[in-house]
């Protein structure tokens, strides 16, 4: 991938990102939060992931914010209003910030192999879906099956959350 297509995609998703956050009504910020999903596929086929890009596309902006979409109409959430902060929290807020990005700086700058070039990516064998499969398969099994629970429990809780009572 080019380097000027890589700062695009990478500028277009934190921008996707704030958006998201800064959004008051949430179906904009559900679909910010699409083009940033799009953006980071785009980056993972730049760096020939293809299958985790396909994947991103189809899992994450596809089934995840379907149902996200599905949970923000079916609670029937109104777009925020606007609140009035004070000087004294936006002052904490941006000092904070301030000092995460300064010691965020400070942490990369320091990590010495970071500064070395990557070394060239040896022939694969197998492809990508079938080494993908079998690392999850043995060793992230576990985890696996975890997110897959929760996932479960996940769609129970909406099934009891917009539940109507008989009255």
């Amino acid at each position: 991938m080019s380097p000027i297509l890589f700062w695009i995609f990478t500028a277009l998703m934190l921008a996707f990102g704030t958006s998201v956050v800064l959004n008051r009504d949430p179906v904009a910020s559900a679909l910010s939060l699409v083009a940033s999903f799009l953006c980071l596929s785009a980056l993972f086929v730049g760096l020939d992931a293809f299958f985790i890009g396909v994947i991103q596309i189809l899992v994450y902006a596809g089934a995840v914010m379907v149902l996200f979409l599905f949970i923000i109409m079916l609670l029937d959430l109104k777009a925020e209003k606007r609140r009035h902060f004070n000087r004294l929290t936006l002052v904490g807020g941006g000092a904070v910030a301030a000092g995460f990005v300064f010691e965020l700086l400070h942490v990369l700058n320091s990590f010495s192999m970071g500064k070395n070039p990557f070394p060239p990516l040896g022939v694969a064998r197998l492809d990508d879906v079938r080494q993908v499969g079998i690392t999850l398969f043995t060793q992230f099994n576990l985890p696996f099956q975890t997110v897959g629970v929760l996932v479960l429990v996940a769609s129970v809780g909406v099934i009891v959350l917009s539940r109507r009572e008989l009255k």
